[in-house]
């Protein structure tokens, strides 16, 4: 069956979902992309990538993939999906503290608590990564990064709430990246480059 480009046509709980991402309020930091999404995991799929910079340099990136099958899905306990990806350079000292991975997991978590975004069956795992060059490329200096992959079942019951899960995954990221969190009060403003809108597919 032919890919489906407009929410209009899509199951209505996907079309609302898709309607809010595409209406979403980032942080300055996020440059955000509207990506082809994955052909085989799930009937309907939208995905985000995006790229966290800072004094215009990239000190992050990360992606998010939006899941949906009308008829559920056992392995998820829902009809919606989230999968993301998110990955930043760190200190070299980090990746050798034993709690760095329990602690990765806790930025996510906790950014879904933060912004009350309902969700279930989260799983995923944390990896941290050191390297360092020698030989014709010792002048190279010493690189650490964290990679966080990790999916959640977003309770959106009828397609709508998905912009909690948005704003909790933006603070993923940036937290990722070590930026500093948004003070209270202060509220992303409405981007001025909003993801680019590509075909939404159905299998």
């Amino acid at each position: 069956m032919g890919a489906k480009t407009e929410p209009a046509s899509l199951p209505a709980p996907f079309g609302r979902a898709v309607q809010d991402l595409r209406a979403a309020s980032w942080r300055p930091e996020l440059v955000v992309t509207e990506i082809g999404a994955p052909q085989r995991i799930a009937p309907y799929a939208v995905a985000i990538t995006a790229d966290v910079l800072s004094g215009g340099e990239e000190v992050g990136s990360g992606r998010l993939v939006l899941l949906h099958d009308p008829a559920g899905n056992p392995a998820w306990d829902g009809t919606f999906r989230c999968v993301t990806f998110a990955r930043a350079d760190v200190d070299p000292e980090m990746v050798t503290d034993p709690l760095l991975a329990k602690v990765g997991w806790s930025w996510l978590i906790d950014a879904l608590q933060a912004h009350q975004a309902d969700f279930g069956a989260p799983s995923g795992t944390v990896t941290s990564v050191h390297s360092e060059s020698f030989g014709g490329m010792e002048d190279e200096p010493a690189r650490a990064e964290v990679e966080i992959r990790a999916s959640w079942t977003p309770q959106l019951d009828d397609g709508t709430g998905l912009s909690r899960h948005l704003a909790a995954w933006s603070e993923l990221l940036c937290t990722t990246a070590g930026l500093p969190p948004l003070p209270a009060g202060v509220v992303p403003i409405p981007s001025r480059r909003k993801p680019q809108n590509r075909p939404l597919r159905r299998r």
